[in-house]
């Protein structure tokens, strides 16, 4: 009878024990969600950007580009037909990235990657696309003019360089007012604030 209460006791106690366990778990069936919630919420569209110069900028050539590769796909005969692919191409590519980094932009991602240097991508991107379409339009009004497809790829491919050509100036003169420059400040503070901390250590005595 002993050893059966006992037994029944033991019993008792390891179902508590568990019971307690159980509920002091950290592995929680809310956890996740939570983290989830926190994490989408800190995605939001930056009107502000929008509104702002550049934002304008992007919207235009992304708009203007677009227009731009639909005219020159609506092309059903040439001859020749190598400025049309190269402005196919030109047209295809500057509508892809330039949509993309203003994506980035819009949505404040470039803030959760701050070691890229942002500006400067942004004015690559444009001297790049300023450059290349400009180059596009004039293999296109030299090679193929003659239908109303063409011309109005060469149109909106000119369009869309003098919008790029403006972004561009407008980034190089954010870059010399040193917006550029934020990263490597960044990067600097964050190597003398890594050296000072090293100094401490090897200040400290062991405590061992």
């Amino acid at each position: 009878m002993r050893n059966s209460e006992e037994a029944e006791g033991f019993d008792g106690e390891a179902s508590n024990t568990s019971m307690i366990s159980g509920a002091s778990s950290p592995y929680q069936p809310t956890t996740e969600p939570v983290q989830s919630r926190n994490v989408l919420g800190g995605i939001r569209c930056d009107m502000e950007y929008l509104k702002s110069h550049f934002g304008v900028l992007k919207v235009a050539e992304v708009a203007l580009a677009l227009i731009a590769f639909i005219s020159i796909e609506t092309i059903m005969l040439c001859l020749p037909c190598g400025g049309v692919y190269f402005f196919e191409f030109v047209s295809c590519s500057a509508f892809v990235v330039t949509g993309v980094l203003l994506f980035i932009f819009c949505l404040n991602l470039h803030a959760k990657v701050p070691h890229v240097n942002w500006s400067l991508t942004d004015l690559v991107n444009t001297a790049v696309s300023t450059f290349f379409f400009f180059l596009a339009s004039v293999v296109l009004a030299a090679l193929n003019h003659t239908s109303g497809a063409e011309i109005a790829a060469v149109i909106f491919g000119f369009l869309v360089t003098c919008v790029y050509a403006v972004n561009t100036f407008l980034a190089v003169k954010r870059w010399r007012m040193g917006d550029g420059r934020s990263v490597a400040v960044q990067t600097s503070e964050y190597i003398r604030a890594r050296t000072a901390s090293r100094g401490e250590m090897e200040a400290r005595p062991d405590l061992a």
